[in-house]
């Protein structure tokens, strides 16, 4: 089952996964799907009636994978794993997505401010009859925000494409008192699991 070329698919927009991915020595092909247009998207992200952040971002990364897999067979593409992951924050129960806009990005840095919220990325591989998902949990603590440090950061691009209004790779990293967990899979790409993914589906890792 292993790779001609050792290469991945990579199912996912983010330059944070391209870099972490660069920073363990995989090569790989982006394989984008669509997040919007006439057709709507090629995998829905929104939260269904009762769905735990668990089982969300299991759902979606799998659903990810599984689509951009499809991809590969359709358009008779070389054959490779393919890779996808979902992330989100959740606090009290309430899965923060990426905001909208400044007036969102500034309430969810109000909830999180001087409080412990979760990370959570799921991360899923499907490659001919492989198809295996595992999902990181990591804990962050931030101090307390002032009013003017969350203006100051909303005033700035980062936080608007990043699920909880933050991204703990920027700047953001100055309102983190306490992490445990994966700090790769905070900013979206667990990598132990990763590579234990990527290693059963025949990619030669160290």
């Amino acid at each position: 089952m292993k790779p001609a070329d050792n290469k991945i698919y990579l199912a996912s927009k983010s330059p944070r996964r391209r870099e972490l991915l660069r920073q363990i020595g995989i090569d790989f092909e982006l394989l984008l799907l669509r997040s919007d247009g006439p057709r709507g998207a090629d995998v829905t992200e929104e939260v269904l009636d009762g769905e735990s952040a668990l089982d969300y971002v299991a759902r979606v990364a799998n659903e990810k994978a599984a689509f951009a897999w499809d991809l590969v067979r359709r358009r008779h593409l070389t054959p490779r794993p393919v890779l996808a992951a979902d992330t989100t924050v959740t606090i009290d129960g309430v899965i923060l997505g990426k905001p909208a806009g400044r007036e969102e990005a500034v309430a969810m840095l109000q909830q999180l401010s001087g409080r412990t919220h979760e990370v959570l990325t799921s991360i899923a591989v499907h490659y001919k009859d492989f198809a295996e998902q595992r999902t990181q949990v990591s804990q962050v603590r931030f101090g307390v925000l002032s009013p003017a440090s969350i203006a100051a950061y909303c005033a700035t691009p980062e936080p608007y494409d990043k699920a909880g209004g933050y991204g703990i790779q920027g700047s953001a990293a100055l309102f983190v008192e306490h992490i445990e967990g994966s700090h790769s899979g905070i900013m979206g790409l667990p990598l132990y699991e990763t590579a234990q993914l990527l290693r059963l589906a025949g990619l030669p890792l160290p």
